[in-house]
């Protein structure tokens, strides 16, 4: 059988965020540029077809929901919401439609035909082999390849968990109707954001979590907070709990669980698995490329994203560091400085965001007050209710904290979390007040607009 080849500058390999960022510089720096994507319903990255785009627009309508089951507090009475899960899909996916039709026609009249539709393995360091969506074969080489082929749900190994229906974080925003009750196996960011999400829309729900508290990389404190709000909320959890076995009967799935000395059996309509994220590497052959991984299949790379083989770098959550978009997209422009900006920029010291998006939302920036006393800091710590900002008692939204971890000695923020409204926002404040390397004063002092939630930053610092 004849094989197409042919030869570019670059290769990108998978077009997330950072990929499809990069293959328009590469383009516009007058590179010779191919962008393979496994589908076009993957075009522009997990982000928008199947992670943040899709869940927060669902998130919005079950905080719709809420807001309308409990508008009497606000003075305006309706009635009972009825969700029709249905009609939030279709939503959904018009959302997601539209931010992948804008990647395609940007795309398509950027790189013309060399956006090529199909999966992609190595058969040599710098040389790939394609199979396209309509079935040929196509031989790609290139001086310079980059991954960025993102990750799928992780499947853990439970007894039987393959033989019964489950959902997850992917196929559980295609379904149409609402479940009786959701079992939602994982007490992380994906597994909470779902789990308040479908009781709003009115599952019963229970989220099961292996460790002893949720969001186990949060001070006690702050996951305590949060699962204290999520159980006003109405939703249960088994914590310290071991899934022995999954079965099925009839339309329902039973799982045996072991908690400290008992076992017992818990009983759902609908299992979500929301245990984390395994990377897209075992498609790839990259034994043939040589290209090093770590025992998960994360593809290992040094501070400027270079991997071990010379001319291959891997950029966002397959290069195994917080699986975050705008990680990806700080990877895209770590590469675009170093290559063709020809600076020289790298991952260390990178203070990275993020948020979790319940209701209220908690986000995060730098080191849990945890964190910084393991590495040896001498701090002090700044701790309010929400209920103190007067933004948030005009909105009705009181429930939460606001916490700082300060510098005794140079007073810069060693770390924020703020469990709050809109705390997505507000955590680019104190951010940028880090990355300044500026003191704590600076908010403590600084003239915020009143009544804003930022002005709780105001309140928050004085505490020092």
């Amino acid at each position: 059988m004849e094989v197409d080849t042919q030869h570019y500058d670059d290769i990108i390999i998978g077009g997330g965020k950072a990929g499809k960022t990069l293959a328009l510089a590469l383009v516009a720096d007058g590179r010779k540029t191919a962008l393979v994507e496994r589908s076009l319903n993957m075009i522009g990255g997990g982000c928008i077809n199947i992670a943040c785009i899709p869940t927060k627009t669902m998130v919005a309508s079950a905080n719709v929901a809420n807001t309308v089951r409990n508008s009497a507090a606000y003075g305006v009475k309706t009635n009972t919401p009825s969700v029709n899960l249905a009609e939030v899909i279709q939503r959904k996916r018009s959302v997601v439609q539209s931010a992948r039709e804008m990647n395609l026609h940007n795309l398509e009249t950027a790189l013309d035909n060399n956006l090529i539709i199909g999966e992609a393995r190595f058969v040599a360091p710098k040389t790939i082999a394609v199979t396209t969506t309509e079935g040929n074969n196509r031989l790609l080489t290139a001086e310079r390849l980059f991954i960025n082929t993102g990750t799928r749900p992780l499947i853990p190994s439970i007894p039987e968990l393959t033989e019964v229906e489950f959902l997850t974080s992917e196929s559980i925003m295609e379904l149409e109707y609402l479940p009786e009750h959701l079992i939602v196996l994982g007490s992380g960011h994906i597994g909470l954001e779902f789990a308040q999400m479908f009781r709003r829309f009115g599952s019963r729900v229970t989220v099961i979590g292996q460790s002893e508290q949720i969001l186990s990389q949060q001070d006690p404190d702050i996951a305590i907070a949060v699962q204290r709000l999520l159980e006003q909320d109405g939703i249960e959890f088994l914590l310290k709990a071991k899934v022995l076995r999954v079965d099925s009967a009839g339309n329902q799935t039973i799982l045996k669980i072991q908690v400290a000395d008992r076992e017992l059996s818990l009983q759902g309509s609908h299992l979500l698995v929301a245990v984390g994220r395994a990377p897209n590497t075992d498609s790839l052959n990259l034994a043939a490329a040589g290209v090093a991984t770590d025992t998960r299949g994360f593809i290992q790379v040094n501070v400027r994203l270079e991997t071990n083989v010379p001319g291959i770098w891997a950029l966002g959550d397959i290069n195994g560091g917080p699986q975050y978009t705008h990680i990806s997209l700080d990877d895209y422009r770590i590469v675009k400085a170093n290559l063709i900006d020809r600076g020289n920029r790298s991952t260390g010291d990178r203070l990275v965001p993020s948020c979790l998006f319940i209701d209220p939302e908690l986000a995060h920036v730098g080191l849990t007050e945890t964190e910084a006393q393991q590495q040896g800091y001498a701090i002090h710590v700044a701790k309010i209710d929400a209920s103190a900002v007067p933004r948030a008692k005009t909105l009705g939204q009181t429930d939460g904290l606001l916490k700082a971890i300060v510098d005794t000695y140079t007073g810069r923020i060693l770390g924020c979390s703020l469990l709050c409204h809109e705390a997505g926002e507000v955590i680019s404040t104190v951010q940028m007040v880090m990355q300044a390397q500026m003191p704590y004063t600076v908010l403590r002092d600084g003239i915020l607009t009143h009544p804003t939630m930022t002005e709780g930053l105001n309140i928050l610092f004085s505490k020092l």
